[in-house]
C-alpha cells in the first residue's frame, strides 16, 4: 500500500536563543507569526503546557497545514490562522485573546518554499515566476516584471535589493519583455545576468540575489507588513510581555532596530540584550542560511 512521503520541515535557526529571550511558561499566551512548518513552536509549546496557549500563523496555507500535522499532539493548546501577522490585532480580538505574553516573528522565506520550483522564488531552478507567500493572493512577480516601467523597477531593486545595477537590469528587463513576455525564474535569470557587466556575473552572489530578494519583497509588501505589526506591538503586549524577532537582512534588522530603540526611549519596553544576537559558528556551518540571521527582543514595561 502506497504511503505518503515523509515531510520536508524548515530548520529553525537559533532555537536556544529564542527559548531564553522568549521565556514561554506555563499557562502564558504565545504568538508565531510566521510558523512555517513549526520549527520553533515545536519548541515552545511543550513550555506552556498544561494550560497556555500558542497562536500559530502564517501567510502560507502549505506551510501551516504541515505545521498543523508536526503540531497536533498539542492540540487544543495550539490554533492555527492562515492570515499575515500584520493582521496580528483582528486575529486575536476574533480568537478572543487580549493579551500576548510572547510574539515570534522569523522573517523572510523557508527552506521549504525555497526549495519548491512551482512557488518560484529561486533562480537556480525552473519555474513560474511567482514569489508570492501567500498563493491565493496579490499579483505575481511575473505581472510585476511585465507590467512596472524602468523607473518603477530601478527604484524596487535599489529600495529593496540595494543592488549597483537597478537602472541597467530595469531597462534590459523592460526591452526583453518587449520580445517575448519573462514568465519563469531562469528566464528572468538569464536576463539580470546579460544586463550586468561581465566582471560582476562570477562574483559571490549571483548577479539575480538582490533582484529576486527585491522582487520577492515586493511582491509581498514584507516591509509594509513588518511596519505595521511594529506600530501595532505597545498595545499587542501584556505587560512583562515579549517581542523576539529575527531579520536577515539589513532593510528588516534596520526597521526592527528603530522601532525597539523608539519604543525604549519612550519607555514602553527594554531591550534584552545591548546588541543583536547572531548564530554560533557551529550553527553557522551546519546551517548556512542561517548565517545572517540577527535577533533582537525587548520586554514590555510592567505597566502599560
Amino acid at each position: 500500500m502506497a504511503t505518503d512521503p515523509a515531510p520536508i520541515w524548515h530548520q529553525p535557526v537559533m532555537t536556544s536563543e529564542v527559548l531564553h529571550s522568549l521565556h514561554p511558561r506555563p499557562g502564558t499566551v504565545i504568538v508565531d507569526g510566521t510558523v512555517g512548518t513549526g520549527g520553533h513552536s515545536l519548541l515552545i509549546l511543550p513550555h506552556l503546557l498544561p494550560d497556555g496557549t500558542l497562536l500559530a500563523i502564517d501567510r502560507d496555507r502549505s506551510s501551516l497545514e504541515l505545521a498543523k500535522r508536526r503540531l497536533a499532539e498539542f492540540e487544543p493548546r495550539v490554533l492555527f490562522r492562515h492570515g499575515n501577522v500584520r493582521d496580528l490585532p483582528a486575529i486575536l480580538h476574533e480568537e478572543h485573546l487580549t493579551g500576548v505574553d510572547g510574539l515570534l516573528l522569523d522573517l523572510g522565506m523557508s527552506s521549504l518554499q525555497v526549495d519548491q520550483p512551482e512557488r518560484g522564488f529561486s533562480f537556480s531552478k525552473a519555474g513560474p515566476l511567482d514569489m508570492r507567500m501567500d498563493p491565493e493572493q496579490g499579483e505575481t512577480a511575473e505581472d510585476l516584471v511585465n507590467r512596472a516601467g524602468v523607473d518603477e523597477l530601478q527604484r524596487l531593486f535599489t529600495e529593496f535589493g540595494e543592488e549597483r545595477y537597478a537602472r541597467r537590469i530595469a531597462g534590459r528587463i523592460v526591452q526583453e519583455r518587449r520580445r517575448q513576455p519573462i514568465r519563469t525564474t531562469t528566464h528572468l535569470a538569464r536576463v539580470i545576468g546579460d544586463a550586468v557587466p561581465s566582471r560582476a556575473r562570477y562574483g559571490r552572489l549571483h548577479p539575480a540575489t538582490r533582484v529576486f530578494q527585491a522582487l520577492r519583497m515586493a511582491v509581498n509588501d514584507e516591509l509594509g507588513s513588518l511596519r505595521d505589526v511594529l506600530a501595532a506591538l505597545p498595545g499587542l503586549l501584556a505587560p512583562g510581555g515579549r517581542a523576539v524577532i529575527i531579520t536577515f537582512h539589513s532593510l528588516e534588522d534596520r526597521l526592527v532596530k528603530r522601532a525597539f530603540v523608539a519604543g525604549s526611549r519612550e519607555q514602553r519596553w527594554m531591550p534584552l540584550a545591548k546588541k543583536p544576537l547572531t548564530p554560533s559558528d557551529e550553527e553557522a556551518a551546519h546551517n548556512p542560511r542561517a548565517r545572517s540571521a540577527k535577533l533582537r527582543a525587548i520586554e514590555r514595561s510592567t505597566e502599560r
